[in-house]
């Protein structure tokens, strides 16, 4: 028999929605500010899975420029109906203060791997929507409400609006059909049906060390709802002990062979509820009472291993670890930030067999950043690069990044100084306060290719550097790095860590840089 082994997706994938088509699994998760929008994993057994697509990769669907940190693409939702496959989304311009501007949208497309159609716009009274298709032909969004007034609920309830195939638009009244539990902070919503009733699926507590999972259900969509009496259904609150912390956001699903699982979020911390690889995805299995209530066997908290369903085990080829930048296009495991990789900054072409990234702003710009980087998916593993740099001025710098978001990030760079000329060191920002890590950075004259290489194990992160063929040579202390994480101290954010390539040119002339490969490998832990 198998065993599921959890977190299922490691690394920042939050907000889980899971769907079964025929015998084919898939989930989608949260991409925020990271372009292509939203993942979608793949597995034909529950066990493994793999990354399939990102279909949000077209500024016409996805236009993220300016956006603030951890807006863009929040809590996606994937159904199925008919032959079509539907993605709902949310946009999230702004979220600090008492508004926040979320726009929703629809794609559609008759395969997963696209063509994905371009945007249908839904509404804008909150985030988290999602699309429910009745048995008798019907298709209801529903999606949390937001009230920015003084004195009211923030998450004001659930709003369920019927939607028109024919038409391509919402239609017909708006109704509040849930208003939450005494957990409060209520979103994620999903709805369900089964046994003449219809299930309201809900996240509460907040995204962090409260979260949960909730359910209700009612005769009728528009209600009224009948809270479950023994709420919360999931939830890693008051468990300290626990691997998975911060459970909650769930999605469900039947499996071919008959069997329920709750998709969900969770975060493992790595010291002091630090959680640097942000929010992943695990999976839960259920029962159904006699009663007709939904419950995770064994106990509401999550569990690290769980019983995997009878399924054949489906194991897909193992991606290598160097990527030699040889195809014309990237691999879908890199991800650019806010904006699409573009032939006016980023090619694979212009010399085969490398990735030219030209410079363009600098780490703290929400609009235009050249940085190509890939999730850390993994507490203890390492990241390596060879990149050919000349810099003609202080301005122009290139490097290796491990990064969070523009207010926190470590960075090993490459830059040129008027007296040592090309040089090397190592860039730090913990809350946007700017630092460089050595008195004096390190010539570099006499390297055309340098090596960049970082190793994390847990919150300590080291840089090294090498000529190509020489020894590496550790560079700057040994650093903690939980300010890479969501839970930084009075931060309010939704990502996880990332490593990649960079270049920023701030005197406007495009300076490029050029990576010859880049390798990523996750350690066995001692």
């Amino acid at each position: 028999m198998q065993t599921i082994t959890n977190p299922i997706l490691t690394g920042f994938n939050p907000d889980p929605s899971i769907l079964r088509v025929g015998e084919d699994y898939y989930i989608a998760t949260s991409t925020f500010e990271w372009f292509p929008g939203v993942q979608i994993h793949h597995s034909k057994d529950l066990v493994h899975w793999r990354l399939l697509t990102r279909p949000l990769n077209r500024i016409s669907q996805l236009n993220m420029e300016g956006e603030l940190n951890s807006g863009g693409v929040w809590a996606p939702c994937l159904t199925y109906d008919d032959g079509l496959f539907y993605l709902i989304y949310t946009d999230v311009k702004s979220r600090k203060g008492a508004f926040k501007d979320t726009h929703n949208y629809m794609v559609t497309a008759p395969d997963m791997m696209g063509p994905w159609s371009e945007p249908i716009f839904l509404n804008s009274s909150g985030f988290d929507p999602s699309l429910f298709h009745d048995d008798d032909g019907r298709k209801w969004l529903v999606n949390m409400l937001w009230d920015h007034r003084k004195g009211n609920n923030k998450f004001a309830g659930t709003a369920l609006q019927e939607y028109s195939v024919e038409e391509r638009r919402l239609i017909g009244p708006v109704i509040n059909i849930f208003k939450g539990t005494e957990l409060k902070l209520t979103e994620g919503p999903h709805l369900y049906k089964r046994n003449g009733f219809y299930y309201l699926m809900t996240a509460e507590g907040g995204t962090q060390y409260n979260h949960a999972v909730t359910m209700a259900r009612a005769k009728s969509i528009e209600g009224p709802y009948e809270v479950d009496p023994t709420n919360p259904i999931l939830t890693s609150a008051g468990k300290p002990e626990l691997a998975l912390q911060k459970a909650g956001h769930g999605s469900l699903v039947e499996t071919h062979t008959g069997e329920w699982y709750l998709a969900h979020l969770c975060a493992r911390p790595v010291k002091d509820k630090y959680c640097n690889l942000g929010r992943e995805t695990a999976l839960q299995r259920c029962y159904w009472t006699e009663d007709h209530w939904l419950r995770v066997e064994e106990g509401n908290w999550p569990k690290s291993s769980v019983k995997a369903p009878r399924i054949e085990p489906f194991v897909f080829e193992v991606e290598p670890v160097v990527d030699h930048f040889d195809d014309a296009s990237l691999g879908v495991v890199w991800n650019t930030l806010r904006i699409a990789p573009g032939p006016d900054w980023l090619s694979l072409t212009e010399r085969p067999g490398f990735l030219r990234l030209k410079g363009m702003e600098s780490m703290s710009s929400l609009h235009r950043q050249s940085l190509v980087a890939r999730r850390q998916q993994a507490f203890h593993c390492e990241a390596e690069t060879v990149v050919e740099f000349e810099p003609d001025n202080f301005q122009q710098l290139a490097g290796l990044i491990v990064y969070y978001d523009t207010e926190d990030y470590m960075y090993l760079r490459i830059t040129h100084h008027e007296v040592h000329g090309k040089c090397i060191g190592i860039i730090q920002s913990v809350g946007g306060v700017y630092d460089e890590l050595l008195d004096t950075d390190i010539p570099l004259q006499d390297i055309t290719r340098c090596k960049l290489k970082a190793i994390i194990d847990r919150e300590a992160l080291q840089f090294y550097y090498a000529a190509e063929g020489g020894e590496w040579a550790a560079i700057g202390p040994v650093v903690d790095i939980c300010h890479l994480s969501d839970d930084y101290p009075d931060y309010i954010r939704f990502t996880g860590t990332f490593i990649g390539m960079c270049v920023q040119d701030l005197s406007g002339t495009r300076k490029h840089a050029d990576f010859d490969s880049f390798s990523y490998i996750e350690k066995a832990v001692e």
